[in-house]
């Protein structure tokens, strides 16, 4: 952290340690079935984004703002802080994501 409060910039050749800010996102879980991805086709289109069903391997491609990426089953899809959708690995949500209860 800099005098200001900003954080360093880490271009001194030196990384610097970041912790992830704790912000609530919606994410839906992909059994791999037709029917579930009309669903989590259906909520992201409801809410600006696009993505395609694949069968014969069942797969959805998804338009990230990082450009097409593919969810297969077991994947969660995740509606972002700006609205965008991603799908993530069930390995990587388990240790990044928790329940929301309220």
């Amino acid at each position: 952290m800099t005098a200001d409060g900003t954080p360093g910039s880490g271009n001194d050749g030196t990384p610097v340690r970041v912790r992830k800010r704790p912000v609530e996102v919606e994410a839906m879980h992909w059994d791999g079935y037709p029917t579930t991805a009309t669903v989590l086709i259906n909520w992201m289109l409801a809410n600006g984004g696009t993505a395609r069903y694949h069968d014969e391997p069942s797969a959805l491609s998804i338009d990230t703002l990082e450009g097409t990426m593919t969810a297969v089953p077991g994947d969660w899809i995740i509606k972002g802080v700006k609205g965008e959708f991603y799908p993530c690995k069930p390995d990587i949500f388990e240790v990044t994501y928790e329940l929301v209860t309220t």
